[in-house]
């Protein structure tokens, strides 16, 4: 077992790995920027070190300056949470070149499949159903032309590399798709410095379901069931939830094995998530693999009683995993809604500044994940996120109603937050019916 980890990263996740460190016994050093110097998870770190200006590309992505850090801390492993250096396969390859233990899959596997083309490629290999698309990459308006024509009209541009949303953007006709196209490439190059895109026929209305996986270095992998995230906005994921409502009891058993095959035969070890779109038939398809843990991976252990994170640490270490696909059952529903300093009443602008006051909802079954307190100054740096508010309850009925009430105590002054917005989400007839898929909230809500 480790002694001790470095976390490069900041915020409710790095706050999330400390606490599982410190319940492990492991000693942590924490990584910083001036943009957060003085937040107050650093205090619970029995280190802390600045790497660099608020910029992120200053500071967080800079590679030699957490390398340094954890150098000067004498760790033997880094966690790199989610985002900045998290799919990273050049710094995960340092750390490795560092006799650094990564906690991840290997540079390989996070190659491997961090390129959404080659991962498709063995998704197909593995038996796993696609989105129809583009044999290889797309390298110029002739070759999306053809594309778009042979499989028709709407069509998907995706950058091979990062998430979030980059470097994607829909295509209705031929004008739309030259314009579309170059839009993707730059901004996939501004984002991950990779402009390299792919086409898939674009599936109307899909519902976006993910598996978690763990799997450790003895050969074993477990799938801990899926998550329903279709309650987006502009790709970016607002409530996310487990059980899903979209897919019978079969097509989940299917889907989650369909993961499992996937993750086997990239060699791949840690967390990861196997990302699908269903389309209204109930046919569910791969779109891509995120190689590190994911924001939404508490609703996971909220449903299995699984740490996550532990799980993560005691498998980088060459531990097997404690428990076997038999004893990974899902319990009751979890739903999960994201804090984000942002005003949906004006295109969700950001809302950076002070919280005056932050007042956290309690009681049976209700779980708020966050760094933020009352007198926190948010950054204008980062992620919106300020934190993720989580029930669990024996029901999804009961699970709604548990998250209202839990929405309603919660009280963040002095800045706008999506705290409202979720409240209309959940209120609406088509959510608590589970009748949503990734368009509904820009169908629904004008305002967004």
């Amino acid at each position: 077992m480790y002694q001790r980890i470095l976390i490069a990263n900041r915020g409710e996740i790095a706050l999330r790995v400390i606490r599982a460190c410190r319940e492990l016994g492991i000693e942590t050093v924490a990584v910083f920027s001036e943009g957060d110097r003085g937040a107050h998870y650093l205090d619970l770190a029995d280190e802390a070190y600045c790497i660099g200006p608020a910029k992120a590309a200053d500071s967080y992505l800079k590679i030699a300056n957490v390398i340094s850090a954890a150098e000067v801390g004498n760790v033997q492993a880094i966690h790199p949470g989610y985002g900045f250096l998290a799919e990273n396969a050049h710094f995960n390859e340092i750390c490795r070149s560092c006799k650094i233990d990564f906690i991840g899959p290997s540079p390989e596997s996070m190659s491997q499949l961090g390129d959404k083309n080659r991962a498709r490629d063995l998704a197909r290999a593995a038996n796993v159903p696609v989105v129809p698309g583009s044999e290889g990459l797309i390298e110029n308006e002739e070759e999306a032309l053809r594309f778009a024509h042979e499989v028709g009209f709407p069509v998907l541009i995706k950058a091979v590399a990062g998430g979030g949303g980059k470097g994607m953007r829909i295509a209705a006709n031929d004008l739309a798709l030259k314009s579309a196209l170059q839009q993707a490439k730059a901004e996939a190059l501004a984002a991950f410095g990779n402009g390299d895109v792919y086409l898939e026929k674009l599936i109307t209305a899909p519902r976006h379901v993910e598996v978690q996986i763990i799997a450790d270095h003895h050969g074993n992998v477990v799938h801990l069931w899926e998550r329903d995230c279709s309650v987006q906005r502009r790709l970016q994921k607002l409530i996310e939830e487990s059980p899903s409502t979209s897919i019978s009891h079969e097509t989940r058993e299917e889907m989650c094995e369909s993961a499992v095959r996937l993750i086997q035969m990239a060699k791949y070890t840690n967390a990861a998530t196997v990302e699908f779109i269903v389309d209204a038939e109930g046919n569910y398809y791969f779109i891509e693999v995120n190689a590190r843990i994911q924001v939404e991976h508490p609703v996971t252990e909220l449903v299995t009683g699984i740490d996550l994170i532990k799980t993560q640490i005691l498998v980088a270490s060459g531990e097997e995993l404690p428990f076997s696909q038999e004893d990974v059952v899902q319990r009751g529903a979890s739903i999960e809604c994201r804090i984000n300093a942002e005003d949906p009443d004006r295109n969700f602008q950001p809302s950076p500044g002070r919280i005056d006051r932050l007042i956290v909802p309690g009681g049976f079954g209700v779980r708020f994940d966050s760094h933020a307190y009352s007198g926190y100054v948010v950054p204008p740096y980062y992620d919106s996120m300020i934190g993720k508010l989580l029930v669990h309850q024996p029901t999804r009925a009961e699970a709604i109603a548990c998250m209202k009430r839990a929405l309603a105590e919660l009280r963040v002054d002095g800045i706008q937050t999506t705290t409202k917005l979720h409240q209309e989400i959940l209120s609406h007839t088509a959510f608590v019916e589970g009748r949503i898929d990734t368009t509904f909230v820009e169908r629904t809500f004008s305002k967004s």
